[in-house]
């Protein structure tokens, strides 16, 4: 029978785009026989990383699998966790025997420290410790000055507030994240030349104690030996680091009013939908898109990403016959209008 041990927890954060999602399919993918759990805490009305992460092997069956995979669609985890975390940490930790990890995905706009803190709580803290924080950082992005590939005029709009403060939050936030982290990414290096990657290593490096490691990484491929076992016991020395958010009530904290809604849409032209989307983000102050994608002619569902101005896609996985071919797409953004995107984004395709 296996010793209930405390259960090792990482925690995985970072921005807008940065790879998350990735990398946690990466681990999936070569658990090498661990079992691990899975909570996805996905920013949206449409659990869109869950989806994707349900398609990975955790060591179970694909029933088992609905069971084993926890998505917290209803606002960010560090804004739950009272509601939701707490009741899917005990369900765990009664299960605990059974895991060899748990992997939490936050959402891109979360902040990490509280949710270390909530590791702080008796029940978790007698099962489990945060075995590290890692912060996952979109290297070209913060080579360009953006921290996450958004439109300038977010920043610009912030400007021209007198009731805002000047610097922007997004910033604040990327720091934040750096201050939590046990180890951090800098993802999509492959995309940066040999120069600019060391300056982006340094400007990183500046925000974290010098205990705190930086490894390189393209497309969150790293081995598992780097990523897990780190012992950190975050929770025992979080409340040490400070954030630019420690002073705040909780409550009121609502990530500087961050909009997302979701468009649906029938079978579309690939080509026209991505050009359509590239000017929705020139016109509105949108940071993401992301969705699944019904492409006519097509058997294979497309799966959507845009950062900014920047756009992945790739076909994930054939459609079902019990499934309805439709296309949902979630926007996140500031100051948001749905009905006029979403108008424009059909007439677009009209």
């Amino acid at each position: 029978m296996k010793t209930l041990a405390k259960l090792p927890v990482t925690i995985v954060t970072g921005f807008l785009g940065a790879g998350k999602t990735t990398l946690l399919r990466h681990m999936l993918d070569n658990a090498q026989g661990r079992r691990i759990a899975v909570i996805v805490n996905e920013f949206g009305e449409l659990g869109i990383d869950g989806d994707i992460l349900k398609q990975c092997s955790i060591g179970c069956s694909e029933e088992e699998a609905v069971g084993r995979v926890f998505e917290l669609a209803n606002g960010c985890l560090c804004c739950t966790v009272q509601e939701e975390f707490f009741p899917v940490m005990r369900e765990l930790v009664a299960r605990r025997g059974d895991l060899d990890q748990i992997l939490i995905e936050t959402s891109g706009l979360a902040l990490p420290k509280p949710l270390v803190q909530a590791f702080q709580w008796p029940e978790i803290r007698n099962a489990c410790t945060v075995d590290a924080v890692i912060t996952v950082v979109d290297s070209p992005a913060v080579a360009a000055g953006t921290f996450a590939a958004f439109p300038d005029q977010v920043d610009e709009q912030r400007k021209q507030d007198p009731n805002l403060d000047h610097e922007s939050p997004l910033h604040e936030l990327f720091e934040d994240q750096l201050a939590s982290a046990d180890l951090v990414i800098l993802n999509k290096s492959d995309l940066l030349d040999a120069e600019t990657l060391a300056a982006v290593r340094a400007e990183v490096s500046e925000e974290l104690p010098p205990a705190v490691k930086v490894v390189e990484a393209a497309s969150g491929r790293l081995p598992l030996d780097v990523l897990l076992g780190l012992n950190a016991e975050a929770e025992a020395h979080i409340d040490s680091r400070p954030t630019h958010h420690d002073h705040e009530e909780h409550e009121d904290h609502d990530h500087d009013e961050f909009d997302s809604f979701h468009v649906d849409l029938p079978e579309v032209d690939e080509h026209a939908l991505l050009a359509a989307l590239g000017q929705l983000v020139e016109r509105h102050p949108i940071l993401r898109i992301k969705g699944f994608v019904a492409v006519a002619g097509k058997p294979m569902r497309l799966l959507v990403q845009g950062v900014g101005k920047r756009f992945d896609k790739h076909f994930d996985r054939a459609w079902r016959s019990d499934e309805t071919r439709s296309t949902r797409l979630v926007v996140i953004g500031q100051d948001l209008d749905p009905a006029a995107i979403a108008n424009e984004l059909r007439t677009a395709l009209a």
